[in-house]
């Protein structure tokens, strides 16, 4: 748990508008830093229009050709009448930005407020788009973004917390007792759902990432865009009790299935995804920790009440692996 300097140290207030003005937009000088941990976001006022928003994507996460392909794919997307915000073509005539290292997009400044998921009629308008989406995203494959694997994720995850003595010691005999039976019960599910297809996804379609303005839909933020199950995109939107998120999937899947067949066997698939998303965020905290931003929002991550959370959360999801599937009203 030691301490380096963190991909961020040379990207100064200067460094951002020399890249935007390099880009060629013709910036009034204002700048303000916009909520994120992954990467770096800002408002930047540009003269004569709206101001724009800049994504400067963190060093080493993702490859030239892997942002260029999230990029191509959100303005295919875009193309198919999908509400999605995709990158802006700059003035360079590029979409993506390179200055002193650092790679970068530009957007449009959008508004709105996370999707009401109580409402039905939500769910319905969005499980339609969902639908659209995955149409698009069936069309293609991508060659360089990653494939989410639920059973070697949780394994990594898990070796690289125990590795890098991240669990507490007194807390690591409950730890090493529970991830082989998570392990087990996740592979079962897996092996329950058969072979399922595989398509361009979002990659992290939970509300946060859905913008509702004048009953209008806007999917932002491809960034984790990645080739996995339909499940993937849909399961996150689902919150409540067992019967909450049956009611939640049934609406959704009677919008997304006006555009798009679902295979029902997918339904195995939500709780190892649950699992493989609570062991992955600790994971994805650990290996951030060099960043200040992280101890400084996340303070609570090196205690000992967080980790014992943790295990009692992980114990409440090795209940939920061995219950059976997510029951739809009115369906099989």
């Amino acid at each position: 748990m030691t301490t380096n300097a963190h991909p961020y140290d040379d990207l100064k207030p200067d460094t951002i508008l020399d890249a935007i003005e390099a880009a060629g937009f013709v910036i009034n000088g204002r700048l303000f830093a916009l909520n994120s941990y992954e990467n770096r976001v800002y408002q930047i006022g540009i003269e004569g229009r709206p101001p724009v928003i800049a994504k400067f994507y963190r060093p080493g996460r993702w490859s030239e050709a892997q942002v260029r392909e999230e990029h191509r794919f959100s303005l295919e997307l875009r193309e198919a009448d999908i509400p999605v915000v995709a990158p802006l073509a700059m003035p360079s005539g590029d979409t993506l930005g390179q200055y002193e290292g650092f790679l970068f997009a530009v957007f449009d400044q959008r508004g709105g407020q996370a999707p009401d998921t109580s409402m039905q009629d939500t769910l319905y308008r969005m499980g339609q788009w969902l639908g659209q989406l995955h149409n698009v995203g069936a069309c293609s494959t991508f060659e360089t973004r990653p494939t989410l694997s639920i059973m070697s994720g949780i394994t990594d995850f898990s070796l690289y917390l125990t590795d890098n003595d991240w669990i507490p010691n007194d807390l690591r005999p409950a730890w090493d007792s529970l991830i082989p039976d998570l392990i087990e019960n996740c592979q079962r599910r897996i092996d329950d759902a058969g072979s399922v297809q595989t398509l361009r996804l979002h990659g992290d379609c939970h509300g946060g990432n859905i913008l509702v303005r004048d009953e209008q839909m806007l999917f932002v933020d491809l960034d984790d865009c990645r080739t996995g199950p339909a499940i993937q995109d849909l399961w996150l939107l689902l919150n409540g009790d067992e019967f909450e998120q049956g009611a939640q999937f049934g609406e959704l899947l009677e919008g997304y299935e006006m555009f798009r067949d679902f295979d029902r066997r997918e339904r195995h698939l939500i709780e190892p995804l649950r699992c493989y998303r609570q062991i992955a965020h600790c994971a994805w905290l650990a290996r951030r920790w060099d960043d200040p931003a992280f101890p400084r929002f996340f303070p609570w991550f090196t205690q000992g009440r967080f980790w014992s959370d943790q295990i009692l959360a992980l114990r409440e999801q090795l209940a939920a692996l061995q219950a059976p599937p997510i029951s739809i009203p009115g369906q099989l």
